[in-house]
């Protein structure tokens, strides 16, 4: 083998390939062969990327406000099949190259500025001067887990983006004619004539045979299969289950009353005013002022200070010790000079409130509670821990709840979303019970899962049966019932279709609903604002009414189970007046409707000239879900679309 790799090197063939590839190291560079980028970003948009880091804050953030409105947890595996994750990605890749294309036009604040701006927030704010603290800026970014760098980039994208919005919409309003528009449009009423056609004026229709209820169950499958069921047994380690009666050891409990007693009692808490001084003459002033029951602002302003207000706070509330051993002797309404550690200062007692110490008969209650509490957890962990090592020897579900003590329930069947088979929903199962249930086969056992709050479970699938159409037997009368109804609604609206052809052929409404045995009910004045307020009027009546020019027939459902034939007749405009009154006040409104689409574009827009790559794997791994097919994960790595811009 070495001769004849010897052998081709010395041929001719060989140096004319040496000469193609030098001259490819010379186009290409050979550098980048040795120095390839790998990057673990999953977000790239031009110079700007967004780390898995990064991502997980912006998707726990907004998942966190998504909580608060539903006013429930969610676990990243409900917000990934509801699409939040691919809305929070989205919408991070869109804000990076909106300020990806801001840098590259040259839009840049500067450091002094974002250093002012910081410095104006009040949540870094010094409790005691008032003013912007360094170390609680610090300590603060800390515990949001930031740090100052990254948030000073975020102050810069948020400062440059405003600028930029300012220089956009600067002098922005909505024109009078797209606001005189507007105004007219909804200030529009129109006159509707209409009679109905009900079930009582069509033939019953004969009953269906079973091939047409056969080909019925057919064309609505997807609304008759029922879903998959399966019979489960359920071993449930509930701390409610096993505390209810729990003894109380009173020497446990005294001794938690002891441990707990300063701070389950109230303290004395005062309202104070504390004026700082800089000299002997300001602190005379200062005392005489206070004493003589002037206004403590006005008094601090006179000597060049600022007031500190400590309103109802405890002792251990005033940062300077000796100040607050001092000022929880004062008695009400005097004033004292106190040399603290952090300065000389007047402080004035203007209220006392006694602090209560708390007696064990008054807290008993709730320290039961608690010991109850703790001792049905460890309980609970010395039941799931006999039952794993059972489970764990060998033994199955059942068994292994029986040697530990504990019931196992056989649940079923039922379906993902915890109802039994007569849609009912069925008390007690959880969705991640629900879902462990469903990842496992048939005969399958979990182990035991954390349920939250202290509780966990283990579930075993006994049966599953799977999604099937029901026989038509067992579901004939209910489908005859509305295969009859459906034919009904059928030559009804054959009926109404035929009334109105009439109408359109010339003749009037009312001899046409004469011909039909009913009577014209006619409305005037609906307008887009107020028509939903009518019962009588269905919506399929009130979009054909806003959609049809003056004189046209139509038919639409009636507000119950029925047809009408309608006819606008006509439309009415606003006075000139209140018209323009309306489309003056709209004028606001539709700017700021404006300057929303502005902004809009000028995002799109970004999407379309910024290079963006988005790595979906690296965002769902961010967020603690597995990652998706590969093919559909390559298929996901590419340039993000104007589309999803929004």
């Amino acid at each position: 083998m070495l001769a004849k790799i010897r052998a081709f090197a010395k041929s001719p063939y060989a140096a004319v390939l040496i000469a193609l590839l030098i001259i490819s190291f010379a186009v290409f560079g050979a550098r980048d062969m040795f120095h390839a980028k790998v990057s673990s970003d999953v977000i790239t948009a031009g110079s700007r990327s967004v780390s898995p880091a990064a991502y997980k804050r912006e998707f726990d953030g907004f998942k966190a406000q998504v909580e608060q409105q539903v006013g429930q947890p969610i676990t990243p595996e409900i917000a990934a099949a509801n699409g939040l994750d691919r809305r929070v990605l989205e919408g991070v890749a869109t804000r990076e190259a909106f300020a990806a294309l801001l840098t590259k036009i040259g839009l840049r604040p500067s450091d002094k500025l974002i250093a002012a701006e910081i410095q104006k927030i009040p949540a870094f704010f010094d409790q005691v001067s008032g003013r912007f603290d360094k170390q609680s800026y610090l300590r603060r970014l800390q515990d949001n887990g930031l740090t100052a760098a990254t948030f000073d980039a975020r102050m810069r994208d948020q400062i440059t983006e405003q600028q930029a919005a300012t220089g956009l919409v600067a002098g922005l309003r909505a024109p009078r004619a797209y606001t005189a528009l507007a105004a007219i449009y909804g200030m529009e009423s129109r006159d509707l004539g209409y009679f109905g056609i009900e079930p009582s004026s069509v033939p019953p229709p004969a009953p269906p045979t079973d091939a047409q209820l056969t080909q019925f169950m057919k064309e609505n499958a997807a609304a008759l299969t029922r879903p998959e069921f399966r019979v489960l047994t359920v071993v449930r380690f509930s701390p409610a289950l096993v505390g209810a009666n729990l003894p109380i050891d009173e020497a446990e409990l005294k001794k938690r009353f002891d441990f707990r007693k300063d701070t389950l009692s109230s303290p004395e808490t005062r309202t104070i005013i504390q004026i700082p001084v800089k000299t002997p003459a300001a602190a005379g002033q200062i005392t005489q002022g206070l004493a003589k029951g002037l206004d403590p602002a006005a008094v601090a302003k006179a000597a060049g200070v600022e007031a500190i207000t400590y309103e109802n706070k405890p002792q251990t509330a005033i940062p300077d010790p000796k100040v607050a051993a001092a000022a929880f002797q004062t008695p009400v309404g005097q004033a004292a000079l106190v040399r603290g550690d952090l300065g000389s200062a007047v402080v004035k007692v203007v209220s006392v409130t006694p602090g209560h110490a708390v007696t064990l008969e008054e807290v008993r209650p709730a320290l039961e509670a608690e010991l109850r509490k703790d001792a049905a957890t460890e309980k609970v962990y010395a039941l799931t821990q006999a039952y794993d090592d059972a489970h764990q020897s060998g033994a199955n579900l059942a068994a292994a709840a029986q040697k530990a003590g504990v019931p196992a329930v056989t649940l079923g069947p039922l379906a993902q979303n915890g109802h039994d088979a007569t849609g009912q929903p069925v008390q007690g199962l959880t969705q991640k019970l629900m879902e462990t249930a469903w990842s496992l086969p048939a005969g399958g056992e979990s182990e035991v899962e954390d349920a939250g709050g202290g509780e966990y479970f283990a579930v075993r699938v006994e049966k599953i049966i799977p999604p099937a159409m029901p026989p038509l037997a067992e579901v004939r009368p209910k489908l005859v019932q509305v295969w009859m109804q459906r034919e009904v609604a059928k030559a009804m609206e054959a009926r109404a279709q035929a009334f109105a052809d009439r109408v359109k052929k010339g003749e009037t409404l009312d001899a046409v609903a004469k011909a039909a045995g009913a009577a014209v009910t006619r409305v005037p004045g609906i307008d887009r604002r107020t028509a939903g307020q009518n019962p009588m009027l269905s919506q399929d009546m009130l979009g054909k009414l806003f959609t049809s020019r003056p004189g046209e027939a139509f038919t639409a459902e009636n507000s119950h189970f029925g047809y009408v034939v309608g006819r606008l007749e006509a439309i009415h405009t606003g006075d000139g007046v209140t018209i323009a009154q309306t489309a003056e006040n709209l004028r606001p409104q539709m700017t700021q409707a404006l300057y929303r689409e502005l902004g809009e574009s000028a995002h799109t827009y970004a999407r379309r000239k910024v290079k963006v790559t988005v790595d979906t794997n690296r965002a769902r791994q961010a967020i603690g879900l597995e990652p998706i097919d590969p093919k559909a994960a390559s298929a996901s790595r590419e340039k993000a679309k104007p589309a999803l811009a929004k």
